[in-house]
């Protein structure tokens, strides 16, 4: 269960996202992280996991948000894949926010916070590549319209 809250905390929106499709998310965020092993190490043992599964709640809450306004999830896959540079309007908007709710959450230093924030365009390059990739089925543009999409309301097509 995902819940995309206010900037005040009130619950904006809960959804169920597929499960293999936010495995994957978490899988490309460890296998990412682990390829930076300065930053990897700075992480206690017994929090990646949960640092893992934020990073991964975190794209996929902004994702959600910024699919409307980049012509929906294909806009969106496509503007991913080309490579986005990080200081990019939608990197900066997908970074946004990550570092503080690290550093409060796990107290990670703002060093590390700050590290992993800045490889998070290389994450989502993998992760749009991994959607667009027709030899691979674990992630696809459908099953993350359908994920995205179960916001409810209206806002369903918006993913469309």
């Amino acid at each position: 269960m995902l819940e995309i809250r206010s900037q005040t905390g009130y619950p904006l929106f809960t959804f169920k996202l597929s499960i293999v499709m936010f495995d994957q998310l978490v899988n490309l965020v460890k296998e990412h992280l682990d390829s930076h092993p300065e930053v990897a190490n700075a992480i206690p043992e017994d929090q990646k996991q949960a640092v893992h599964e934020e990073i991964a709640k975190h794209i996929t809450t902004n994702l959600a948000s910024a699919a409307p306004q980049q012509g929906g999830i294909s806009g969106l896959l496509s503007k991913l894949q080309s490579g986005m540079a990080s200081g990019s309007p939608l990197a900066s908007g997908i970074e946004g926010g990550l570092a503080g709710t690290l550093g409060s959450k796990f107290g990670l230093s703002p060093a590390i916070t700050g590290a992993i924030a800045g490889i998070l365009p290389g994450i989502l390059q993998k992760f749009a590549n991994k959607a667009k990739d027709p030899n691979d089925n674990s992630v696809t543009e459908d099953g993350i319209s359908g994920a995205l999409s179960k916001l409810g309301g209206g806002l369903g097509n918006l993913f469309n």
